[in-house]
């Protein structure tokens, strides 16, 4: 095995989407790869303190964290790429649409197919950075997204995932097993050397 040293080397990495709202009111969107889910109501977002995101998560204490689909891949990469610090009206010049949670004080972007709404509960200030845990108050998925029980089918969300190592995006979708099945000739397995 090659040795890469101390490096983010994880994939895949996600590629979320951190709406919040500016003190003018206009809508700032950030795409984030470092966190995810951390407990069953709980989402862990680790972030660079001068972001003007997190001016925004500290002033409002709400945000949106939305999966976005591969057909506005050109738009959340510019979110990544120009600071709302240095691009004022970034959100206007991506053409994307937003409208305002009914559950907390944060934009949702319409062309994002699965949304979370969320509250800050806490800021931690760490020596890697800042990490803030926010509260999901609600999940919403677009209907172009849901299977035939109106449940969230995964493979009409056309999410794709950031690769550190050669800062490729890659698409998601195609599912390769069944949680908490798949390993179950395994189990059997076990259970019988018992």
């Amino acid at each position: 095995m090659k040795s890469f040293g101390a490096k983010p080397y994880l994939y895949p990495m996600p590629t979320y989407m951190i709406g919040t709202y500016n003190e003018d009111d206009s809508v700032d969107v950030m795409m984030m790869a470092w966190g995810g889910i951390c407990a069953e109501d709980m989402v862990a977002l680790n972030l660079e303190e001068d972001h003007k995101t997190v001016a925004n998560l500290k002033a409002r204490k709400a945000f949106t964290l939305s999966v976005p689909g591969t057909d506005t891949l050109v738009e959340s990469d510019f979110f990544g790429i120009a600071s709302g610090n240095r691009v004022p009206g970034k959100f206007a010049l991506s053409g994307l649409h937003a409208v305002k949670s009914e559950k907390v004080d944060a934009p949702i972007v319409t062309e994002y197919p699965l949304t979370l709404e969320c509250e800050v509960v806490e800021m931690q200030e760490q020596p890697y950075g800042l990490r803030v845990l926010g509260k999901i108050v609600d999940v919403l998925a677009d209907e172009k997204v849901l299977d035939e029980k109106g449940k969230i089918d995964v493979t009409k969300l056309h999410a794709f995932a950031f690769d550190q190592m050669k800062n490729g995006y890659y698409a998601l979708g195609e599912q390769v097993g069944t949680a908490w099945r798949s390993g179950t000739p395994l189990m059997k397995k076990a259970s019988e050397q018992k």
